[in-house]
């Protein structure tokens, strides 16, 4: 490894357990408040929900100031179409949050088949001593499906917890990460003093 990369590792590692702390914070905000989404999921669901309206509604706004601020630019009416789409999604979204929930769970589900599908086929390509871990990616493949097919199986009650619960566990693993990322750098600290 060249010189330039080790003093780079070593600023980062320097820095991280400086301010292992911070990242200590984080991850614990980030655990209480996944957990908090993983017990009652339906109001997860409906705030990640409110958040993409809300996004969408100031995106659609910003992007309609611009276009009529930029009357003379090429594809005006595109950039109008792009806009007005924005803003109507973001009041749909908020002003009819369940079914903004059903649509956010569709398309979810539909990744969620992808994923499975592909990490099967990943995972059946590496069998044969590429990886001797491919069972691992086969399991989650079909974790996925199973996932998928239980919230399709569940529509539309099942839109009132899926979100919510999948970003609870994400929230979770992140944040125990960000934890043991900082418990570490501060341990790698006490041992440089």
């Amino acid at each position: 490894m060249s010189s330039d990369g080790s003093q780079m590792r070593a600023a980062m590692a320097t820095s991280l357990s400086a301010h292992w702390r911070f990242f200590l914070i984080e991850g614990i905000v980030l655990v209480v408040l996944g957990l908090a989404a993983v017990l009652i999921p339906p109001i997860a669901t409906l705030a990640v929900e409110a958040l993409i309206g809300w996004i969408l509604l100031a995106s659609g706004i910003v992007g309609l100031i611009s276009t009529f601020r930029m009357r003379g630019a090429p594809g005006l009416s595109w950039s109008l179409l792009s806009g007005v789409a924005a803003v109507v999604a973001g009041v749909l979204l908020l002003a009819w949050p369940l079914s903004g929930a059903v649509s956010l769970t569709l398309i979810l589900t539909v990744f969620l088949f992808l994923e499975g599908f592909a990490s099967i086929m990943l995972a059946l390509s590496h069998r044969n001593g590429f990886s001797s871990r491919w069972g691992l990616l086969l399991l989650s493949g079909i974790v996925d499906l199973v996932l998928a097919g239980i919230i399709v199986m569940g529509l539309p009650g099942t839109a009132a917890w899926a979100i919510g619960l999948l970003v609870g566990i994400n929230m979770v693993f992140g944040g125990s990460a960000l934890m043991g990322m900082a418990l570490h750098a501060r341990q790698l600290g006490t041992t440089r003093s």
